[in-house]
Protein backbone atom coordinates (compact mmCIF):
# COMPACT_ATOMS: atom_id res chain seq x y z
CA UNK A 1 0.00 0.00 0.00
CA UNK A 2 1.24 3.47 -0.87
CA UNK A 3 0.88 6.81 1.32
CA UNK A 4 1.23 9.85 0.16
CA UNK A 5 3.22 12.51 2.45
CA UNK A 6 3.83 16.24 2.57
CA UNK A 7 4.36 18.34 4.79
CA UNK A 8 4.55 22.48 5.91
CA UNK A 9 7.75 23.09 8.10
CA UNK A 10 9.34 26.26 9.60
CA UNK A 11 12.46 27.04 7.18
CA UNK A 12 14.58 24.89 4.54
CA UNK A 13 17.68 25.52 6.57
CA UNK A 14 16.90 24.02 9.78
CA UNK A 15 13.47 23.01 9.28
CA UNK A 16 10.85 22.04 12.33
CA UNK A 17 7.49 20.30 11.53
CA UNK A 18 4.48 22.17 11.86
CA UNK A 19 2.13 19.92 9.99
CA UNK A 20 1.75 16.86 8.33
CA UNK A 21 -0.68 15.46 6.00
CA UNK A 22 -0.58 11.50 4.65
CA UNK A 23 -2.69 10.08 2.59
CA UNK A 24 -3.55 6.50 1.64
CA UNK A 25 -3.43 5.49 -2.29
CA UNK A 26 -6.06 2.29 -1.63
CA UNK A 27 -9.37 3.25 0.88
CA UNK A 28 -8.02 6.62 1.16
CA UNK A 29 -7.58 6.48 4.70
CA UNK A 30 -6.05 9.76 6.05
CA UNK A 31 -3.78 11.01 9.01
CA UNK A 32 -3.03 14.93 9.84
CA UNK A 33 -1.62 16.75 12.27
CA UNK A 34 -0.46 20.38 13.96
CA UNK A 35 2.30 20.51 15.89
CA UNK A 36 1.96 23.30 18.70
CA UNK A 37 5.35 23.20 19.93
CA UNK A 38 7.18 23.90 16.46
CA UNK A 39 10.05 26.81 16.65
CA UNK A 40 7.45 29.96 15.52
CA UNK A 41 10.63 32.46 15.82
CA UNK A 42 12.10 30.34 12.78
CA UNK A 43 9.43 30.48 10.44
CA UNK A 44 10.31 32.49 7.39
CA UNK A 45 7.79 35.12 6.17
CA UNK A 46 6.55 32.76 3.43
CA UNK A 47 5.36 30.02 6.45
CA UNK A 48 4.17 33.39 8.50
CA UNK A 49 1.77 34.37 5.32
CA UNK A 50 0.81 31.41 3.85
CA UNK A 51 0.95 28.76 5.84
CA UNK A 52 0.34 29.51 9.03
CA UNK A 53 -3.20 30.77 8.45
CA UNK A 54 -4.57 27.67 7.29
CA UNK A 55 -3.92 25.81 10.42
CA UNK A 56 -6.53 25.26 12.82
CA UNK A 57 -9.14 23.48 10.22
CA UNK A 58 -9.28 20.57 11.65
CA UNK A 59 -10.67 19.73 14.45
CA UNK A 60 -8.75 17.58 16.80
CA UNK A 61 -5.35 18.50 14.86
CA UNK A 62 -3.48 20.28 17.07
CA UNK A 63 -0.94 18.07 19.20
CA UNK A 64 2.84 18.30 20.55
CA UNK A 65 5.84 16.43 19.11
CA UNK A 66 5.12 13.71 21.73
CA UNK A 67 1.45 13.35 21.12
CA UNK A 68 2.36 13.53 17.05
CA UNK A 69 4.69 10.43 17.66
CA UNK A 70 2.11 8.57 19.57
CA UNK A 71 -0.68 9.35 16.94
CA UNK A 72 1.78 8.40 14.35
CA UNK A 73 2.54 4.97 16.06
CA UNK A 74 -1.32 3.96 16.19
CA UNK A 75 -2.00 5.27 12.46
CA UNK A 76 0.76 3.50 11.22
CA UNK A 77 -0.54 0.11 13.22
CA UNK A 78 -3.73 0.36 11.98
CA UNK A 79 -2.09 0.13 8.63
CA UNK A 80 -0.93 -3.22 6.04
CA UNK A 81 2.36 -4.74 6.32
CA UNK A 82 4.31 -3.34 2.90
CA UNK A 83 3.59 0.00 3.63
CA UNK A 84 6.02 2.67 0.99
CA UNK A 85 5.43 6.61 1.40
CA UNK A 86 5.56 8.77 -1.54
CA UNK A 87 6.85 11.85 -0.95
CA UNK A 88 7.86 14.34 -3.75
CA UNK A 89 10.43 16.71 -1.19
CA UNK A 90 13.10 14.75 0.71
CA UNK A 91 12.15 16.99 3.85
CA UNK A 92 9.12 15.43 3.99
CA UNK A 93 10.41 12.21 4.33
CA UNK A 94 13.14 13.13 6.60
CA UNK A 95 10.18 14.83 8.63
CA UNK A 96 8.66 11.69 8.88
CA UNK A 97 11.16 9.88 10.11
CA UNK A 98 12.35 12.10 12.79
CA UNK A 99 8.47 12.59 14.25
CA UNK A 100 8.35 9.13 15.13
CA UNK A 101 10.82 10.02 17.99
CA UNK A 102 11.80 6.10 17.88
CA UNK A 103 12.36 3.76 15.60
CA UNK A 104 10.20 3.31 12.58
CA UNK A 105 7.12 1.37 12.56
CA UNK A 106 7.98 -2.22 11.06
CA UNK A 107 4.70 -2.19 7.99
CA UNK A 108 6.76 0.80 6.78
CA UNK A 109 9.00 -1.29 4.04
CA UNK A 110 9.84 1.49 2.11
CA UNK A 111 9.68 5.27 0.24
CA UNK A 112 9.43 6.77 -3.29
CA UNK A 113 10.27 9.98 -4.20
CA UNK A 114 8.12 11.35 -7.27
CA UNK A 115 10.18 12.81 -10.13
CA UNK A 116 9.30 16.09 -10.83
CA UNK A 117 9.30 15.78 -14.55
CA UNK A 118 5.82 14.14 -13.76
CA UNK A 119 4.18 17.43 -12.44
CA UNK A 120 4.10 19.01 -15.96
CA UNK A 121 2.03 15.97 -17.11
CA UNK A 122 -1.68 16.90 -17.70
CA UNK A 123 -3.06 13.88 -15.93
CA UNK A 124 -1.06 14.90 -12.81
CA UNK A 125 -2.28 18.51 -13.03
CA UNK A 126 -5.84 17.90 -13.57
CA UNK A 127 -5.10 16.03 -10.23
CA UNK A 128 -4.22 19.01 -8.33
CA UNK A 129 -6.79 20.72 -9.96
CA UNK A 130 -10.26 18.61 -8.86
CA UNK A 131 -8.27 18.57 -5.40
CA UNK A 132 -7.09 22.23 -4.29
CA UNK A 133 -10.34 24.57 -3.67
CA UNK A 134 -11.04 28.00 -1.20
CA UNK A 135 -11.63 25.58 1.61
CA UNK A 136 -8.55 23.11 0.73
CA UNK A 137 -5.81 25.53 -1.05
CA UNK A 138 -1.95 24.62 -1.84
CA UNK A 139 0.51 24.85 1.40
CA UNK A 140 -2.48 23.03 3.48
CA UNK A 141 0.18 19.76 4.45
CA UNK A 142 -3.23 17.64 4.06
CA UNK A 143 -4.35 19.08 0.47
CA UNK A 144 -1.23 18.97 -0.59
CA UNK A 145 -0.91 15.23 0.38
CA UNK A 146 -4.28 14.60 -1.46
CA UNK A 147 -3.58 16.58 -4.23
CA UNK A 148 0.49 14.64 -4.66
CA UNK A 149 -2.32 11.42 -4.41
CA UNK A 150 -4.55 12.63 -7.17
CA UNK A 151 -2.09 13.56 -9.60
CA UNK A 152 0.05 10.48 -9.11
CA UNK A 153 -2.55 7.97 -9.03
CA UNK A 154 -4.01 10.08 -13.15
CA UNK A 155 -0.22 10.04 -13.90
CA UNK A 156 0.18 6.40 -13.84
CA UNK A 157 -3.50 5.44 -15.13
CA UNK A 158 -2.19 7.61 -18.28
CA UNK A 159 1.29 5.99 -18.12
CA UNK A 160 -0.63 2.53 -17.90
CA UNK A 161 -2.89 3.70 -20.92
CA UNK A 162 -5.69 3.73 -18.37
CA UNK A 163 -8.78 5.96 -18.61
CA UNK A 164 -7.26 8.91 -16.25
CA UNK A 165 -9.54 12.07 -16.67
CA UNK A 166 -12.73 10.41 -14.43
CA UNK A 167 -12.28 9.42 -10.51
CA UNK A 168 -9.50 6.99 -9.77
CA UNK A 169 -10.31 6.27 -6.82
CA UNK A 170 -13.81 6.50 -5.00
CA UNK A 171 -14.07 8.76 -2.37
CA UNK A 172 -10.78 10.33 -3.27
CA UNK A 173 -11.69 13.75 -2.47
CA UNK A 174 -12.19 15.96 0.33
Amino acid sequence: MRIFIDTEFTEHANPDLISIGMVAAEGGQIFYAERTDYRYESCSSFVRDEILPLLGREPGARCTAAELSHRLYEWFRALPQGLTVVYDFETDRNLLEASFLGPLPSNLSGYELVDHKIFRHSAYKLGEVLTYSAEWPPHHALADAQALREGYLRWEAAVEGREWRQPIVPGSSF
